[in-house]
């Protein structure tokens, strides 16, 4: 959360498509946020190429893309919303059609539990970068917390993007996350 990873898929993409080269992005439909565009917090928009659903194959759609043009990369926002199938699909993508794959998206949800896509991808990526970015306190955030209606809360669906309840997310380092999380605790009780 917050440390720029859709900015920098958008930099992918130019950096490839300045060159002459297509780069295609994806996004799993399950990610609500801004419907087929992907929205980075400095304002940058850019539509997406395809969105994918769980029970679609990514090799079916990388080989439709590659009817109408040569693919140079594969770029993936939102990587985390992908299913453990669709992760190794994209594997084959990049080993057997040689076409570099790109994934961005979180590792852990608000209650520091992994999702499908990003702990397959932890498993089989060939190289793995991390964004960072800071939390309120001025540490490396590695937690990301969601508040409900201004409140933290640490149980609940894994995915909330949309609701009746004004959903939002906060990038937390281990020691403040904590002290949230034991706050929530005390107000329980």
């Amino acid at each position: 959360m917050n440390s720029g990873k859709t900015t920098s898929l958008m930099q992918v993409a130019f950096n490839y498509e300045e060159r002459g080269m297509n780069a295609i992005i994806l996004k799993p439909y399950s990610d609500t946020k801004g419907n087929d565009v992907i929205v980075s917090r400095l304002g940058l928009e850019r539509k997406v190429d395809a969105l994918v659903s769980p029970h679609e194959d990514m090799r079916d759609i990388v080989n439709n893309f590659s009817k109408q043009k040569e693919i140079s990369c594969v770029l993936v926002d939102e990587a985390q919303f992908l299913t453990s199938s669709q992760v190794n699909e994209l594997l084959r993508v990049a080993v057997l059609y040689d076409i570099p794959v790109i994934c961005y998206g979180l590792r852990t949800d608000f209650s520091c539990k992994g999702f499908p896509g990003s702990t397959r991808l932890l498993l089989l990526a060939h190289s793995i970068e991390e964004l960072k970015t800071i939390c309120r306190c001025g540490r490396k955030a590695v937690f990301n917390g969601r508040k409900q209606n201004g409140v933290f809360i640490f149980s609940g669906d894994q995915i909330a993007i949309d609701g009746e309840d004004e959903i939002t997310y906060e990038s937390l380092c281990a020691k403040c996350y904590d002290e949230e999380l034991v706050k929530s605790i005390v107000t329980i009780d």
